[in-house]
């Protein structure tokens, strides 16, 4: 009889650990998935030297092997986590994880530069959908306590090492399988996170009629390629159409979209998440912090392959010191930061930011890596992890739980965006001076990068005054964060 009456017991506490064990297991595979999203910034930075060689690709038309990724990334995130939310998370999930593998493989068998760009929009286009997708549904596996903590601590750390694998995958690659494989290396972990999901994550969606701003949607995408097209255009002379033309369209399309978000009974872009003063720094922030890392490291990694001469590889390693500080960085400024409180670290690292793109600007055809790359890296690190926690902390603290998602979207959008502008007006400012300096081909281009970096340091400065002014949150403030705010990635 005891038996009997200890059996259902047991039972139920099989089953508990049986639902357990499935949330971790879930967070495997959700974390893989963000991880691939992460990857993909960087992974092919390193091998763009070597497939603009093999393919013909011109340096104008070389930066949007990258910049089309984070252009359609950073243009639609706002719009996947709506999608994500009324059309089913788990359904969006392995939508998006069968798009991004279908994206990458056609980039791993491109024959022409227009069919390798295509692809990475076409990536950066499911990654809007699978990053807010899988957010969402670790958010529904983990819905409150210290488990849901340590899963969003888990998956939030997923950003910093997948940037540094990138960086080191993509080199390791490229020196010795093909640079194709940085595309194809997608495949079979989105199979494996599309699978894990299948069988591991149960569906969920948000209740309500589904009302998507397609208006907003079409404004902000062509507003934002055009600026991105113009700004590259700008190679050729501000003057020209092809530059100020699309310069001024995105002027006036991102006018047009943001009277739209006014007047629109459900809008992409609450205006309200984006005007409160302290998560306004935030997004400024973001921004600019994206032109620095996104654009400049592109450059830093142009200058230690192009002209000091590393094979990838050995570059992914040169370019490891910034990461691994900024991981070391960001968890000191984590930890102290209701001590800190945030308007001191985020006006305080522009100023290490500007230091090392200053430090970058004596570069030269016979410069030292010890001396000129790797002082310029700690600094750089030291400044991104320092602005970086504090900013995903302002993007979503005091906002309504309803806003969350889109808070947690338009800080990470932000950076995207930031990033296309950057590297679109840094290659521009890189190919006239590089056209202007004459002399020996490394000199030039050594001329042309250090034109980059003046620029850079220009940008990161901003970042300063912007936090001073805005930012007015109490220290004390931190303290009290609920620990259940949605995970924000690097």
């Amino acid at each position: 009889m005891a038996t009997q009456t200890a059996t259902p017991a047991v039972s139920a506490e099989r089953a508990e650990g049986r639902a357990s064990g499935g949330k971790w297991w879930a967070l495997v595979f959700l974390a893989l998935a963000q991880f691939m999203v992460v990857l993909d910034g960087t992974i092919v930075n390193l091998a763009l030297p070597r497939l603009q060689a093999e393919m013909g690709i011109s340096d104008s038309t070389r930066a949007w092997v990258v910049t089309a990724y984070a252009l359609a990334l950073g243009a639609f995130l706002l719009l996947g986590g709506r999608i994500a939310d009324f059309w089913g998370r788990k359904r969006a999930f392995m939508t998006a994880a069968t798009g991004f593998a279908v994206a990458s493989l056609l980039g791993g068998l491109a024959q022409a530069p227009w069919e390798l760009i295509g692809a990475r929009a076409l990536q950066g286009l499911f990654a809007a959908l699978l990053a807010p997708a899988a957010l969402a549904l670790l958010t529904v596996s983990f819905p409150g306590g210290r488990e849901r903590g340590t899963a969003f601590a888990v998956s939030g750390s997923i950003s910093g090492v997948g940037a540094a694998v990138g960086v080191l995958l993509g080199g390791f690659l490229t020196d010795y399988v093909s640079w194709r494989w940085c595309f194809l290396v997608n495949v079979p972990i989105a199979v494996v996170a599309l699978l894990g999901v299948w069988k591991r994550v149960a569906e969920s969606k948000a209740g309500g009629v589904p009302r998507y701003d397609w208006p907003g949607v079409v404004l902000a995408a062509l507003g934002l390629g055009a600026l991105v097209y113009g700004f590259t255009n700008a190679e050729y002379g501000w003057t020209t159409p092809g530059a100020w033309g699309f310069i001024l369209a995105g002027v006036v399309l991102i006018a047009l979209f943001i009277a739209v978000e006014k007047r629109v009974a459900h809008p992409l872009l609450p205006l309200r998440v984006a005007t409160e003063r302290n998560r306004a720094a935030a997004f400024l922030a973001s921004f600019l912090a994206g032109a620095v890392l996104i654009g400049g490291i592109l450059f830093i990694n142009f200058y230690i392959q192009i002209v000091l001469g590393f094979a990838p590889f050995i570059a992914g390693l040169a370019s490891l010191p910034m990461t691994v500080v900024l991981i070391i960085t960001a968890a000191i400024v984590a930890k102290n930061l209701p001590t800190l409180g945030a308007r001191i670290p985020t006006a305080v690292g522009p100023a290490f930011m500007a230091a090392a793109m200053l430090w970058l600007t004596q570069v030269t055809p016979d410069g030292n890596y010890a001396v000129v790359m790797l002082p310029a890296l700690i600094l750089l690190g030291i400044g991104l992890g320092m602005v970086f926690v504090p900013m995903q902390n302002l993007a979503l603290f005091g906002v309504d739980k309803d806003d969350a998602g889109v808070a947690s979207a338009l800080v990470n959008a932000s950076q995207q965006i930031g990033g296309s502008l950057g590297i679109a007006l840094f290659s521009t400012i890189a190919a006239a001076a590089t056209a202007t300096a004459g002399g020996a081909p490394l000199a030039a281009l050594s001329s042309g990068y250090a034109a980059v970096f003046w620029w850079a340091a220009g940008v990161a400065i901003l970042i300063a005054p912007i936090a001073l002014v805005l930012i007015d949150i109490s220290r004390k403030t931190f303290s009290g964060a609920a620990p259940d705010a949605p995970a924000v990635h690097l």
